[in-house]
């Protein structure tokens, strides 16, 4: 593939797309929504192909799910397209805008930022969702998907540009960067194209956004692994606590936002702790292990533990944890557990080990769940809720992009707004500085 050929129309069809005004935008994006769905087989056939490939290669089931596409999957990707359709469009919102003593009247507008380039890995609804949230905000994309995929991307595409043709849009907005063997070459050239893309976005895990991190060229908006803590609290429900647990652990394990490591108030440990053994014994169909979910301990958690279960029936998936636990992203059945004394020292080991993605306290204490959340250094910080909520269509976006987990331009779900930035417009009368 000729990258330069591919980035220049990328940038001709930016230019014609910051001129289009949104009643035609939001009409080429629902000609998209319905392109998916009249090639619905055809996406779900490709689909298939990549997840086999990817169980014969044996890749564990909770990366699959990443993978994998289902009718009703596919059902939620068009409606999102739809739902930003409906949005309104952010691009020539003026942000602010005011007149100097001279007459000159200034106006800070939205403007789109030209040609944006996204890698990841996986995940095929990203193909959807980052295209849809480009178009409604201008933007040109180049996508590079990971070859596990990459049936999957090569048929989205194809319906992606067939749909923007039918419906007046710009089908040279988008553009599909194929892998090719084992090669990154198109990899090093995306993060070297200086003057060609404007920005790159790293979607996947922390080596993928590490590489980009430490070598791209072009400005990057860094999309962070999720090492998401939970704290339960001495003041927690206890009954509140393991629902929420539950529900951040096993709902969906191979994404950024699932739990990794739960911290335990030393109060509630005795309490807490052998009732989630019982919870996450139930998911042993699942991880194909023996005891369900893994639960990787603390000296301390291992001991109470032992405690609550005689030697002999001690469920096989409690081991004591190693110093690598603490910050690690399993993508998997398996949470560190670690035991502490207080709030201050739940505090000091999430800004430690954490990867500024999500963050929980569980508490009825009014005032620990303030502090944990003035305290915590994250993008996203939740009292008595599901780490599994960071996600720009439970957030009401529509769609994201990615999670920031960077102070700068943007933190958090990127929604639409995320991929503008901002221009200022000057009208004047004659006026000269003097």
């Amino acid at each position: 593939m000729d990258l330069d050929s591919v980035c220049a129309s990328l940038r001709n069809a930016s230019i014609k797309l910051a001129a289009a005004d949104a009643e035609r935008k939001n009409a080429a994006l629902l000609g998209v929504a319905a392109a998916l769905d009249a090639r619905r087989a055809e996406i779900l056939e490709a689909n298939g192909r990549d997840v086999a490939a990817a169980r014969a290669a044996g890749t564990k089931e909770s990366l699959i799910a990443r993978l994998e596409i289902t009718d009703a999957s596919l059902d939620a990707i068009i409606d999102s397209v739809k739902s930003l359709a409906a949005q309104k469009d952010p691009v020539g919102q003026v942000v602010s805008g005011w007149t100097l003593p001279n007459g000159l009247e200034i106006r800070c507008v939205r403007v789109p930022i030209g040609v944006v380039a996204v890698i990841y890995e996986s995940r095929p609804n990203v193909t959807v969702d980052v295209f849809a949230l480009a178009y409604k905000s201008s933007n040109a994309v180049l996508l590079r998907g990971s070859s596990s995929a990459l049936e999957s991307n090569r048929a989205i595409v194809s319906a992606i540009k067939e749909g923007l043709g039918e419906s007046g849009g710009e089908p040279g907005a988008i553009a599909l960067s194929e892998p090719e063997g084992a090669s990154h070459g198109d990899v090093d050239w995306i993060l070297n194209a200086t003057g060609k893309i404007d920005v790159v976005l790293p979607r996947g895990g922390a080596g993928l956004i590490r590489r980009v991190v430490d070598s791209a060229r072009i400005p990057v908006i860094e999309t962070g692994a999720g090492v998401c803590h939970t704290y339960i609290d001495a003041a927690a429900d206890s009954g509140k606590a393991l629902r929420i647990i539950e529900n951040a652990k096993t709902q969906k394990p191979g994404v950024c936002n699932a739990l990794e490591c739960l911290l335990v108030n030393a109060d509630v440990a005795a309490e807490i702790l052998p009732a989630l053994v019982r919870i996450f014994a139930g998911y042993e169909g699942k991880t194909g292990r023996a005891g369900g979910v893994e639960m990787r301990c603390c000296p301390r958690a291992l001991s109470v533990l032992k405690n609550a279960f005689p030697r002999e029936n001690l469920p096989c998936n409690i081991v004591p944890a190693s110093d690598s636990d603490w910050g690690f992203e399993f993508l998997d059945y398996i949470l560190a557990v670690k035991i502490v004394n207080s709030l201050d020292e739940a505090v000091s080991h999430i800004n430690k080990y954490g990867t500024k993605h999500s963050e929980a306290v569980i508490t009825e204490n009014r005032s620990v769940a303030r502090r944990f959340q003035k305290e915590i250094d994250a993008s996203c910080v939740y009292v008595n809720a599901s780490t599994r909520f960071t996600d720009g269509g439970q957030f009401g976006m529509g769609a994201e992009i990615g999670i920031s987990t960077q102070k700068l331009h943007v933190r958090g779900p990127m929604g639409v707004e995320a991929l503008t930035t901002t221009k200022y417009l000057i009208d004047g009368d004659g006026q000269i500085r003097i």
